[in-house]
This record gives C-alpha cells, structure tokens and sequence, in this order.
C-alpha cells in the first residue's frame, strides 16, 4: 500500500510549501500550479494514474482536487474502482468507511456552492461597477476626435499604410475605426 499524495495551488505566485509539508509522508508526490476549475491538470492526471489498488490518494484539503461536485465524484468514482482509498488531511476525511465517504461528498457540496457564491458575489460587484460607469477591458486606443480625423484622412485620399503608421495601429483597427457606427 502507497501512500501517494497531490498538492496544488491556483497560480505561479503562490507557494506548495505548507502542502508538501503535511504531506511528507507521502511516498510519491504529485504537484501542480493550476487552477482547480481547469480540466487540463496533467499531474493530477498522472497520479490518477499511478495509484493502484490499496493505495491511499492523500491530498491536504477536499478543494485540492477539483472545485466542482460533479469532478470530485468523477475521481472519487475512479479512486472507488481502482481500489484507492481518498484521505483529506485537513478535514479528517478518509473514505475507506461509510462515514467518511458522507463527509467527503458534503464537503465537495459546500465547495462547489461556495464557487458559485463568490462568482456571483463578482458578477454583482461587476456590475455595479458599470453601472457606477467603470469601464472594462483594453482602452480605445484613439480618442473620438482622432477618429474623425483618422476618417478625414481616409476620405482624402490617405492610403492604409500610412494611416497604420501615423497612428501606429494594425490594420485591422485601422478598417474597424473605418467602419464602426458608420451610418
């Protein structure tokens, strides 16, 4: 019987250390620095497909493994027929008993609520932002009156090329200023 464990964190910024810690008596370890959202997780992959019958998966908290209820059930499903029992450290979950099993499918419940309430949480703070008039995404890279200007000069004449130079913008900007709310 192995004793194989995965950590991960969200991104590159942040540090496995307080991971590896809890889980230095693992004999193997798998680690990542990915989103638990994303499905393309190739170590959590890999140690999937490492464990074998007997083994334990041995992770620190239940969101370690995925953020949503239907993964954690896929891989709980896949630990349930390899033979692989699932310990969560931090929240004393071990599937091998009954008990155990129940824990970790409320825990992958509150988790998976609690993803959708922060996301909710951010929709609404979202949108109260442009309704306060904050504006999203990549600033315009012309003001209105170098627009009128940037058509002018397309009306008289000025050939493409130049306007890419003069306003140093690609040409595809070029035509969209061109042709935006033309009427």
């Amino acid at each position: 019987m192995a004793k194989v464990g995965y950590a991960r964190v969200s991104s590159v910024g942040q540090s496995l250390d307080v991971q590896r810690e809890k889980l230095r008596d693992c004999d193997t370890m798998f680690e990542e620095k990915r989103s638990g959202t994303t499905a393309a997780r190739p170590q959590l992959k890999q140690c999937l497909n490492y464990v074998r019958e007997g083994d334990q998966l041995i992770v620190t908290r239940i969101d370690r493994l995925a953020r949503s209820t239907l993964h954690l059930c896929q891989i709980a499903e896949t630990l349930r027929n390899k033979g692989v029992d699932l310990v969560v450290l931090d929240q004393n979950i071990d599937t091998s008993d009954a008990t155990g099993r129940l824990l970790f499918n409320m825990l992958g419940a509150i988790g998976q609520l609690e993803t959708e309430i922060r996301a909710e949480r951010q929709m609404d703070g979202i949108k109260k932002a442009k309704d306060r008039g904050v504006q999203f995404g990549k600033r315009p890279a012309l003001t209105n009156d170098q627009i009128v200007e940037l058509r002018d000069k397309r009306a008289s004449g000025t050939l493409i090329k130049d306007l890419m130079a003069e306003y140093s913008l690609s040409k595809a900007t070029i035509y969209r200023y061109l042709t935006e709310n033309e009427g």
